[in-house]
Protein backbone atom coordinates (compact mmCIF):
# COMPACT_ATOMS: atom_id res chain seq x y z
CA UNK A 1 0.00 0.00 0.00
CA UNK A 2 1.90 3.03 -1.26
CA UNK A 3 1.25 6.22 0.62
CA UNK A 4 3.25 9.38 -0.12
CA UNK A 5 2.73 10.96 3.30
CA UNK A 6 3.29 7.94 5.52
CA UNK A 7 6.86 6.69 5.18
CA UNK A 8 7.67 3.03 5.60
CA UNK A 9 9.68 1.76 8.52
CA UNK A 10 11.14 -1.75 8.66
CA UNK A 11 12.70 -4.10 11.17
CA UNK A 12 16.07 -2.78 9.99
CA UNK A 13 15.23 0.94 10.28
CA UNK A 14 12.95 0.91 13.36
CA UNK A 15 15.60 1.74 15.97
CA UNK A 16 17.00 4.65 13.97
CA UNK A 17 13.72 6.10 12.65
CA UNK A 18 11.57 5.55 15.75
CA UNK A 19 13.56 4.96 18.92
CA UNK A 20 16.29 7.50 18.12
CA UNK A 21 13.96 10.15 16.67
CA UNK A 22 14.18 13.67 18.04
CA UNK A 23 10.47 14.30 17.40
CA UNK A 24 7.43 12.28 18.48
CA UNK A 25 6.77 9.31 16.17
CA UNK A 26 3.47 7.62 15.35
CA UNK A 27 3.87 4.06 14.03
CA UNK A 28 0.99 2.38 12.21
CA UNK A 29 1.31 -1.43 12.16
CA UNK A 30 -0.70 -2.72 9.20
CA UNK A 31 -1.12 -5.55 6.71
CA UNK A 32 -2.40 -5.61 3.12
CA UNK A 33 -5.24 -8.00 3.99
CA UNK A 34 -6.49 -5.84 6.90
CA UNK A 35 -9.71 -3.94 6.12
CA UNK A 36 -9.64 -1.74 9.27
CA UNK A 37 -6.07 -0.79 8.31
CA UNK A 38 -7.34 0.58 5.00
CA UNK A 39 -10.03 2.55 6.85
CA UNK A 40 -7.40 4.11 9.10
CA UNK A 41 -5.12 5.07 6.21
CA UNK A 42 -6.84 8.31 5.05
CA UNK A 43 -7.14 9.52 8.65
CA UNK A 44 -3.43 8.97 9.29
CA UNK A 45 -2.55 10.60 5.98
CA UNK A 46 -4.57 13.70 6.88
CA UNK A 47 -2.97 13.89 10.33
CA UNK A 48 0.49 13.36 8.83
CA UNK A 49 -0.02 16.39 6.60
CA UNK A 50 -1.38 18.45 9.47
CA UNK A 51 1.46 17.64 11.89
CA UNK A 52 4.25 17.09 9.35
CA UNK A 53 6.68 19.50 10.98
CA UNK A 54 6.15 18.23 14.53
CA UNK A 55 5.42 14.49 14.39
CA UNK A 56 6.88 11.73 12.20
CA UNK A 57 4.23 9.32 10.84
CA UNK A 58 5.52 5.88 9.84
CA UNK A 59 3.95 2.61 8.68
CA UNK A 60 5.24 -0.89 9.31
CA UNK A 61 3.98 -3.77 7.17
CA UNK A 62 3.66 -6.61 9.66
CA UNK A 63 3.69 -9.30 6.96
CA UNK A 64 7.07 -8.12 5.64
CA UNK A 65 8.53 -7.24 9.06
CA UNK A 66 7.84 -9.74 11.84
CA UNK A 67 10.65 -8.91 14.30
CA UNK A 68 9.54 -5.43 15.37
CA UNK A 69 5.85 -6.23 15.99
CA UNK A 70 6.93 -9.19 18.14
CA UNK A 71 9.46 -7.07 20.06
CA UNK A 72 6.83 -4.33 20.56
CA UNK A 73 4.18 -6.87 21.66
CA UNK A 74 1.88 -5.98 18.76
CA UNK A 75 -0.70 -8.77 18.67
CA UNK A 76 -3.10 -7.51 16.01
CA UNK A 77 -3.52 -4.96 13.26
CA UNK A 78 -4.13 -2.18 13.02
CA UNK A 79 -2.10 -1.12 16.03
CA UNK A 80 -0.86 2.44 16.44
CA UNK A 81 1.95 3.36 18.82
CA UNK A 82 3.17 6.84 19.65
CA UNK A 83 6.75 7.23 20.83
CA UNK A 84 8.39 10.21 22.53
CA UNK A 85 12.15 10.13 23.11
CA UNK A 86 12.22 6.43 22.21
CA UNK A 87 9.54 5.45 24.74
CA UNK A 88 6.03 4.31 23.92
CA UNK A 89 3.55 6.78 25.41
CA UNK A 90 0.28 5.75 23.70
CA UNK A 91 -1.10 2.62 22.02
CA UNK A 92 -4.31 1.92 20.16
CA UNK A 93 -5.51 -1.33 18.65
CA UNK A 94 -8.29 -1.58 16.09
CA UNK A 95 -9.94 1.13 14.05
CA UNK A 96 -10.07 4.52 15.75
CA UNK A 97 -11.74 7.79 14.91
CA UNK A 98 -9.91 10.82 13.61
CA UNK A 99 -10.72 12.62 16.87
CA UNK A 100 -9.19 9.85 19.03
CA UNK A 101 -5.98 9.84 17.02
CA UNK A 102 -5.78 13.62 16.78
CA UNK A 103 -6.28 13.95 20.54
CA UNK A 104 -3.48 11.42 21.13
CA UNK A 105 -1.11 13.33 18.86
CA UNK A 106 -2.03 16.63 20.49
CA UNK A 107 -1.42 15.15 23.95
CA UNK A 108 2.22 14.39 23.13
CA UNK A 109 2.75 17.87 21.73
CA UNK A 110 1.32 19.68 24.76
Amino acid sequence: MENPTLDAVTDTTFAERVLAAEVPVLVDYWATWCSPCRQLDPILEELAVRYRDRVRFLRLDTDANAVTPDAQRVRGVPTVQIFVAGQEVRRFQGAKTKRELQDAVESVLA
